[in-house]
């Protein structure tokens, strides 16, 4: 695997900083204007800070994988979606894991554990998002915050493989989670 990483040469891309301008501070993002050297020259980066997010792919123990829809005002429509949230100062990912999975879908996790990590926009954003596999699930209560208001769904990882196949999920970390999801299924299979 690390053969393909040979492309990758020491000193690559580095730009050095000059000057960080903050242009907007809100109560999530900020977003910074970096004046940066690079070879020689000068250029300007503009960058969302995010103090980062978890998703969850929670899994019922009878097969059915737990989604949620929610408008997004962004996308101008409601999405379907895995369970997620940004993270809170002092949380770590798993803390937020378990807080998102049950304000969100009313369920709590025995069993939780962490997949992987990607940025979703590296180009312009420090967001980090961390995926957790939630399993040995607990029917709890929903806790939304005042501005949510989130339909939970319980679907069959066939049919939500499906749905991503139709192009009906349009989230990018959603996308993730039920294709890693999709592929821990063929392999469980292919060994059955």
């Amino acid at each position: 695997m690390l053969k393909y990483l040979g492309f990758i040469q020491p000193g690559m891309g580095s730009e050095s900083i000059v000057k960080i301008e903050t242009l907007y501070r809100g109560r999530i993002i900020s977003l910074h204007k970096y004046h940066v050297s690079f070879r020689g020259l000068r250029f300007f980066r503009e960058i969302v800070e995010h103090p980062g997010a978890v998703a969850v792919i929670p899994v019922k123990d009878d097969g059915r994988i737990v989604m949620i829809r929610q408008h997004r005002l962004p996308a101008g429509r409601s999405l379907v979606e895995i369970p997620a949230g940004t993270m809170r100062t002092g949380e770590n990912e798993e803390e937020c894991a378990r807080r998102e999975l049950l304000e969100e879908t009313g369920y709590r996790a025995r069993v939780l554990r962490k997949i992987l990590s990607f940025y979703p926009a590296p180009g312009y954003s420090t967001e980090k998002i961390t995926l957790f596999l939630a399993n040995s699930l607990e029917k709890g209560e929903q806790m939304l915050e005042e501005d949510e208001a989130i339909e939970v769904m319980e679907i069959p990882v066939e049919e939500a493989v499906k749905l991503l196949e139709n192009g009906l999920v349009e989230d990018a970390k959603t996308i993730i989670g039920l294709y890693w999801l999709a592929e821990q299924f063929k392999t469980v299979r292919h060994v059955g």
